[in-house]
């Protein structure tokens, strides 16, 4: 198992992302060894459907998983946990057929991101040949977004296969978290405009910093109602502001994931509906608090087992989980907004 689902084992991580170590390639993307394009006929290519038994089917005690009932889809796009250096010939960009690799996607970020939406989504997951996370410490900005662009073709492709066989004109919902996000946003822009928009209920472009203007066809959202809108947000401790004007990002839209509303409103912890951190056998009741800080939110240091070890300000990892409970119940609260309007337009 590789070094990122160890590190969420231990107590939700006792390093965040932007402390670890990571490989640096030595070779220049145009030099390497490129994967080739994934077929997503085939099921082995996802890491979660609906129709098989996969990581996003997992629920905290007395939560149930609804997948064969729900009346919406999520499309779930992950982080990334491709950051070692490779064991094949692929540098850049990761091999979707490389089974360490796909374990840490299904046993991390599917397992404790994508099964939030469980509750009243069907979950389709795409494997993708995810960048390697040296793009985002790499000063060649031309590599970086070379490995980007290549690992959208197959969040394209995936997300085309996925309307043409298993969407059938139902709602969508967008889910997605750090370098996901990065690919959501795209996917947005390229494919929600007027026709596939009306289908959107919400995306939960999570992790990364989304500017106003990212995304021009469709609003943030504003309320925890609202529909065919987006939300965004990044966490750090209470009172550090990160000095990285890339991570500040003035322009970056951050939404409280407990009001859901666009305000700097202080929110405590009590008006959270619940975090889920390892181990992730229950909801944890008054952890996490809430406060829109220009573009990032601010979280007072949440109390679990092992917490004292934690002396990052960064809570990159934690982002969706803080919240468990917070966007699952707003998933559903939204895509019955969604449904009532279409009954309401019919």
């Amino acid at each position: 198992m590789k070094k990122f689902t160890l590190q969420l084992a231990l107590l939700f991580v006792l390093q965040t992302v932007s402390a670890q170590k990571v490989y640096k390639i030595p070779v220049a993307f145009d030099s390497c060894v490129k994967p080739p394009l994934t077929d997503y006929s085939l099921v082995q290519n996802w890491s979660a459907l609906p129709t098989k038994k996969d990581q996003a089917d997992f629920v905290p005690q007395k939560l149930k998983d609804n997948q064969s009932t729900a009346a919406a889809d999520l499309f779930y796009i992950h982080p990334t946990t491709f950051r070692n250096q490779p064991t094949g010939p692929f540098q850049w960009n990761a091999d979707v057929n490389d089974q360490e690799e796909n374990e840490s996607v299904d046993n991390s970020p599917v397992k404790f991101q994508a099964s939030i939406f469980n509750g009243s989504c069907k979950v389709y997951a795409p494997r993708y040949r995810q960048a390697h996370m040296y793009c985002f410490r790499t000063k060649d900005l031309s590599d970086k977004w070379k490995a980007l662009d290549y690992a959208y073709q197959d969040i394209r492709n995936a997300f085309l296969y996925y309307l043409k066989n298993y969407n059938h004109n139902r709602p969508i919902v967008i889910a997605s978290h750090s370098q996901g996000t990065i690919h959501a946003a795209r996917l947005l822009k390229e494919f929600f405009g007027d026709t596939l928009k009306k289908k959107l209920v919400v995306a939960y472009i999570i992790g990364m910093p989304v500017p106003t203007d990212s995304l021009p066809a469709i609003d943030f959202c504003h309320n925890a109602n609202q529909t065919q809108c987006w939300v965004s947000w990044r966490s750090y401790e209470h009172g550090f502001v990160p000095d990285n004007p890339w991570v500040t990002a003035e322009k970056a839209i951050c939404i409280n994931p407990i009001t859901w509303e666009y305000n700097e409103n202080y929110v405590p912890k009590e008006l959270s509906k619940g975090t889920v951190l390892l181990p992730a056998h229950k909801v944890l009741l008054n952890r996490c608090d809430a406060q829109v800080h220009g573009g990032i939110l601010w979280v007072k240091k949440p109390r679990f087992r092992g917490s004292f070890l934690y002396r990052n300000p960064n809570y990159h990892i934690a982002d969706l989980n803080f919240y468990y409970m917070d966007i699952r119940l707003n998933v559903e609260n939204r895509i019955n907004a969604h449904l009532l309007l279409n009954r309401q337009a019919n």
